[in-house]
């Protein structure tokens, strides 16, 4: 019954997915690979906003194209008012979203550490609070941005390392030329609006200058916002709650650069940034009106601050020893915070206050060289290319309450027994101080006149976690013995990747090109898996495992992109087997020393896969008209089990049909998306949530009323025009809910205005 379920399942996406091509032709954002040539804009009948003039910024993009790589511009972000990771998602790039639960990117049913996320070419690390399980990916402003390159799947590894099991998130931070039009030397760009989503008001402003052969860029951005609505009523405290919970948040950015070129050939860069988010929240949800913690009384927060400066040297001289090599030099500092702030009423009566704070000092290099040349019939483009990087990583839980000093025996008894529960003022893992040393060679080797390209490739990493002792860590409440043992290991990525342009220059479609490629990826366990230690004899403990594997993938990508703006997109078929998934297990059940929960750690699952169809497309039918699609169908299982993987989304299609102009344009869209019921349950299994299907239908619409004199920009956008309930799975946490089914639903019709300035 179950295979012929799996076949009917297959058959049914394949039906869908022929019909989706049919009927709705649109367009891809493919970022076409170095050999082949770039399309020409005066081709497509549909005029775009020109604000961002790309190619001096991106020296790391190389690293991330590919057949599975889309691209998202700075138009495509006005355009659909994409400000977040769900926006993106929900408009643009059917099969990405945003776990809220864990705060991650979800891509191919893969989020948390399984998907890289780099900005400007610097890896971002995935911190996790040890006792609440989130972390903190997402600490940059979508404002702030020039481009996306999202990378599906584990090809990436080959070039940007360990993490990219499931993909990669370039962003890459606007340059000063970015904002310099036609030869201009001052360049300015200001945006405001009001986004119902969350009643956030937003602004940011980006100014850039010339002086002679230097180039200046100051940016900055400013939201400010409440909690994220959704289809919930219940406006009760409590279990019972389902409206969300009320949240207050303040989010700004700065980013300043200065850049100077030497000539046409070198440049020298110098980039600094800082991000910093802070929401308090009020937990109705989990306060009652009579429990020990109260509304009104009680306060939980989050905070995320990421500071950069990095130094960048660029080189590009076609025809040289190298071609080009780019260099960054870089310090980096994530810091999240988790805080309570309130009164205890009934149990250890009094103020409450914890700070859980994990900050990741990094200092590293990122370089890569370019090459290209021709050995008789056959042309080599050369990238190889190396990283190196130190971390110190530092954990400590401070706060104050009302329990006495611990007494002699190590345990709390009678009245104050609820002490043994509240550890504060300690560290639930040593310091870590990390290490990674990589080094990646690819050659893309064209023949036929490079209608045939053939590129292997190889990436070596060497990393290395080593614990460091602390008093803090030595007399936290888990009773440690001492340090747990150092985790090293080294992994070989390789990649193979062919293409072969079955046509060229065809009259009724530009290009056709078949594509397939095989790679091995792998993603190192986190410090939190390795060495967290929370809780304590009389209550529970929560373990690392410091012999933990790496997490390894194998997979291929077959398909087929074609085409340009004006008709072209993608089609991919991926299969993806994994060895060593890392799971949480109990060690030990409760009772004895750990009544409440037993002791539970981390482990290796032998095995597991993943695979799916991907397709994005785009039709330019008509003068001014464009269609554009995207598509994706996702299957994942536990193959140790033989259960369904709750990460992995429904299946889903973005399909939109617009209009523009010089002066206005407008959109309708709409996501489609399957009911989710292939999910894990049972004993020792966590619960998936079975989310139903759902259709939301969008609109949006943007004017320039006095395009000859200003570039001055409207748009508005209403989201979820039918008011329409819905659960988005990936969002939703695994497990058995604390609240109400509706608490967790997505917001109803919400809008969103937006005016830009740019001169």
């Amino acid at each position: 019954m179950s295979e012929h379920s799996g076949r009917l399942r297959y058959g049914v996406a394949l039906g869908t997915l022929m019909v989706f091509l049919a009927a709705v032709p649109a367009g891809a954002q493919q970022r076409p690979s170095a050999s082949s040539p770039a399309a020409n804009p005066s081709d497509a009948p549909v005029v775009l906003d020109p604000i961002t003039v790309q190619g001096e910024g991106e020296s790391g993009a190389p690293l991330v194209t590919g057949p599975t790589t889309t691209r998202t511009t700075r138009e495509d972000l006005d355009r659909q008012q994409v400000q977040s990771v769900n926006d993106l998602g929900n408009r643009l790039e059917a099969g990405i979203g945003l776990n809220r639960a864990n705060n991650s990117i979800s891509i191919r049913g893969l989020d948390g550490p399984r998907v890289l996320t780099t900005i400007d070419g610097i890896r971002q690390p995935f911190l996790v609070d040890t006792r609440i399980n989130r972390g903190g990916a997402n600490a940059f402003d979508f404002d702030s941005l020039s481009t996306i390159d999202l990378l599906r799947g584990g090809s990436g590894a080959a070039t940007v390392g360990g993490g990219a099991l499931g993909g990669v998130f370039a962003v890459r931070t606007l340059d000063p030329k970015d904002l310099l039009r036609n030869g201009r030397n001052f360049g300015a760009l200001a945006k405001t609006g009001f986004d119902t989503t969350d009643d956030a008001w937003f602004g940011s402003a980006a100014v850039a200058a010339r002086l002679q052969q230097t180039y200046f860029l100051l940016q900055g951005s400013l939201r400010q916002g409440h909690e994220i609505e959704n289809q919930g009523t219940v406006n009760s405290f409590g279990p019972t709650r389902t409206m969300p919970n009320p949240v207050d948040f303040n989010q700004y950015g700065l980013l300043a650069k200065i850049q100077h070129y030497v000539d046409d050939v070198h440049r020298f860069g110098l980039t600094a940034e800082l991000f910093k988010r802070k929401d308090d929240i009020k937990p109705y949800g989990t306060t009652t009106l009579t429990g020990n913690m109260r509304p009104g009384s009680w306060f939980t927060g989050e905070e995320v601050e990421r500071n950069r400066v990095s130094l960048s040297y660029d080189f590009k001289l076609p025809g040289a020893f190298v071609d080009e090599a780019h260099a960054t030099l870089y310090w980096q500092r994530l810091v999240r915070n988790d805080t309570a702030d309130g009164y205890r009423w009934t149990s250890i009566v009094g103020p409450y206050t914890r700070d859980n704070e994990n900050e990741e000092n990094a200092y590293g290099f990122n370089g890569h060289i370019i090459k290209n040349f021709q050995t008789g019939m056959f042309s080599h483009g050369i990238t190889a290319g190396t990283e190196l990087r130190m971390t110190r990583l530092e954990q400590f839980s401070a706060g104050y309450d009302m329990c006495p000093p611990r007494p002699t025996s190590g345990l709390f008894t009678g009245a104050f027994a609820t002490c043994n529960n509240l550890h504060t003022n300690q560290a639930d893992m040593p310091k870590i101080d990390g290490k990674l040393a990589a080094f990646y060679l690819h050659d893309e080797i064209g023949i036929l006149d490079n209608r045939l390209r053939i590129t292997p490739g190889l990436r070596y990493d060497w990393y290395e976690e080593v614990p460091q002792y602390t008093p803090a860590y030595s007399a936290g409440g888990s009773r440690p013995t001492g340090l747990p043992p150092s985790s090293s290991d080294s992994a070989w990525s390789p990649r193979v990747r062919l293409e072969y342009d079955i046509v060229k220059n065809a009259p009724w479609v530009k290009d056709v090109t078949f594509f397939a490629q095989w790679a091995k990826s792998f993603r190192p366990p986190t410090a939190n898996e390795l060495y967290s230690r929370f809780g304590g004899p009389g209550t529970y403990l929560r373990i690392g495992n410091p012999l933990l594997r790496p997490e390894v993938g194998n997979g291929i990508d077959v398909g087929f992109r074609f085409g340009d703006q004006s008709l072209g997109g993608s089609v991919t078929y991926f299969h993806t087997n994994y060895r060593n998934f890392i799971d949480t297990v109990q060690l030990v059940p409760p009772g004895g020393d750990y009544p409440q929960g037993g002791i539970t750690s981390y482990r290796n699952i032998p095995k597991a896969e993943i695979q799916g169809i991907e397709a994005n497309l785009r039709y330019s039918f008509a003068e001014h008209w464009y269609a554009r699609g995207s598509f994706s169908f996702i299957r994942g299982r536990d193959k140790s089990n033989d259960t369904f993987l709750n990460s992995i989304p429904p299946m889903q299609a973005i399909v939109g049909v617009g209009y523009a102009n010089t002066t206005w344009g407008a959109e309708v869209f709409a996501k489609f998306a399957s009911d989710r019921d292939d999910v894990a349950a049972g004993p020792g299994l966590s619960s998936g949530f079975k989310a139903p299907g759902y259709s939301v239908w969008n609109a949006s619409a943007w004017w320039r009323p006095m395009p000859q004199i200003a570039d001055l920009e409207l748009q508005v956008g209403v989201y979820n025009i039918f008011d329409e309930k819905y659960f988005d799975a990936v969002a939703i946490p695994v497990g058995v809910l604390a609240q109400p089914r509706d608490y967790y639903s997505e917001p109803g019709r919400t809008v969103k205005a937006t005016m830009k300035y740019q001169f």
